[in-house]
């Protein structure tokens, strides 16, 4: 066969440009992969299980749908033990991974705080439920938050105990970790609004083991409402017995830690008549409904917002990816932001310019053991 100078040099780039397209393609049809940083171990692993649980109920319906730009889409965790350490490791180990193209974080303020400096570095959108207000006023462009933040539901639990109870003398018991501070905070504040008065501020560490001191000095202050921020399960399982067996009977608004399936579980009777703020309430809409059918085809547990957060994230974040065209992390972030109109499982999503996308919460009361949808109150300030 006689060669050309020309077919030799068409030959060497055909063969040089197979492999780069070859390797094209590859990424195309390869999975599209979200981090996941998740407590699987620790005191939390509980919510970590119902988190997980709500992801892959979204992740089965993206996927069935034909995934996201013609790429199935792949969930990678980490565990993050339950600590602040932890959370920064998990991370590190997945921002470590570059065919990440975004991630779902934590539940947990601190955590996210102890994350945020990596976050910053990485540079590609992170999907978060902590509440306490400054993580999306950090300047950190890559935070996204997922359940309303706690200046919403201080303002709820204030109005909801202070107009809907008539009550006004109030003792806000919170844990003393970014989460807990940061709502007693909020709560103060929207108390002097609203015309209630502070009896006792009582912190705890978180885990304790005897809240037997708190309930007495709340006994002993005069107060005839309790509105509380706890951060784990356990800890309000153990005050919501004590609280009862020594006999303080007043009204109880908590923040959505109350109603979380474990604290029902934990606490039983003792939480039986309280109210509660939260993001997730099943007769809210017919998308909470919807999700709530669907999470019991894989558990046994009723649904709550450990669950729905995840849920609703990995809805919005495909939606996003799917509108940006692309996996750019920037173009990703601009999409999520200019997200409206959203009907996820816990509301309705409009991202403002700091990345929070609800605005809003439910409340609900217990009534023996079944938490109850009452009304949802959004704000638009």
């Amino acid at each position: 066969m006689d060669f050309t100078r020309r077919s030799v040099a068409a030959g060497l780039a055909l063969g040089f440009a197979a492999p780069a397209l070859l390797r094209r393609a590859s990424a195309q049809s390869a999975p599209l992969k979200i981090g996941m940083v998740l407590p699987v171990t620790g005191p939390a692993a509980d919510s970590g299980k119902y988190a997980l649980a709500g992801a892959k109920i979204a992740l089965e319906r993206i996927n069935k749908a034909g995934g996201v730009l013609s790429r199935q889409v792949e969930l990678v965790t980490e565990d993050d033990q339950t600590t602040n350490p932890g959370a920064v490791l998990a991370f590190s180990k997945l921002a470590a991974q570059p065919d990440i193209v975004a991630f779902l974080g934590s539940i947990r303020s601190t955590q996210n705080h102890a994350m945020a400096p990596d976050i910053l570095k990485t540079g590609k959108p992170v999907c978060f439920g902590g509440t306490d207000p400054a993580l999306t006023k950090l300047g950190n462009p890559w935070l996204f938050r997922f359940w309303p933040n706690d200046s919403y539901s201080g303002r709820v639990i204030a109005a909801y105990g202070v107009e809907t109870l008539g009550k006004k003398n109030w003792a806000i018991v919170h844990s003393t970790d970014a989460f807990g501070t940061g709502g007693s905070k909020a709560l103060t504040a929207a108390l002097d609004r609203a015309g209630g008065k502070i009896a006792i501020d009582q912190g705890y560490p978180n885990q304790s083991q005897d809240f037997t001191p708190v309930v007495l000095a709340i006994k002993s202050s005069g107060a005839d409402v309790i509105g509380s921020y706890f951060t784990f399960d356990g800890d309000l399982g153990i005050f919501a017995r004590q609280l009862r067996q020594l006999g303080v009977t007043i009204p109880w608004v908590g923040s959505p830690s109350i109603i979380d399936s474990g604290a029902v579980r934990l606490a039983g009777p003792a939480l039986y008549g309280t109210f509660g703020v939260a993001d997730y309430a099943v007769d809210a809409s017919p998308e909470s409904k919807e999700f709530a059918r669907l999470y019991a085809t894989v558990s046994s547990v009723p649904p709550d917002q450990y669950s729905s957060w995840t849920y609703d994230a990995l809805g919005v974040l495909c939606a996003a990816i799917v509108k940006a065209g692309d996996t750019d992390p920037e173009k990703i972030r601009a999409a999520i932001l200019s997200t409206r109109g959203y009907k996820g499982a816990e509301g309705e999503y409009n991202f403002d310019q700091f990345g929070d996308g609800l605005h809003g919460y439910n409340i609900v009361r217990n009534e023996k053991g079944v938490i109850v949808f009452d009304k949802h109150v959004e704000f638009t300030d």
